[in-house]
């Protein structure tokens, strides 16, 4: 059965209007959260979207997901990965998860034929992981060699080498 959220996002909307509409009631956040972690698209990875504009740094209502997010990234296509992950990003993550996230990561960015914009979101994460472990750093320059970077648009090697640089 489709949910009124589904058939929503199944059209045209207005992104403002219906992050008010998920904002307004913890019942539809609950569907907008069910759905971005579901399955269904392309609905699923617009919801996703919408949640990240839906939420503030360390949203309490995501927080106890965050495991969840993080072990489904992997089984998504590339622009919900991206979406997800943008959420993820949104939260400090525990001791625990980081090491999670940072496999994650590394297996999207170690991915060349994916696309471009889930591969540099997947390296924001890994360079600020990487800041709190400098033991990490020597991944991260292996991470950087010329094969990794030959596949990403001029725009994203731009992005790449501002985070690179930060």
């Amino acid at each position: 059965m489709k949910t009124n959220l589904e058939n929503i996002l199944k059209k045209r909307f207005i992104k403002d209007e219906i992050v008010l509409y998920i904002n307004s009631n913890q019942n539809i956040f609950n569907e907008a959260f069910d759905l971005a972690i579901s399955d269904k698209h392309p609905q699923a990875w617009r919801a996703s979207w919408l949640l990240g504009h839906s939420i503030k740094q360390n949203d309490i209502r995501i927080k106890p997901f965050v495991n969840k997010i993080i072990e489904i990234i992997k089984d998504k296509k590339d622009g919900h990965q991206r979406e997800l992950l943008k959420i993820i990003e949104k939260f400090e993550v525990e001791e625990e998860q980081e090491g999670m996230l940072f496999n994650v990561c590394m297996n999207i960015w170690e991915s060349i034929n994916k696309s471009s914009s889930v591969r540099i979101v997947a390296f924001r994460i890994l360079m600020k992981i990487a800041k709190k472990y400098p033991e990490l750093n020597n991944e991260i320059d292996f991470l950087s060699q010329s094969h990794y970077l030959k596949n990403l648009s001029p725009g994203i090697k731009h992005s790449f080498e501002k985070i690179k640089s930060k």
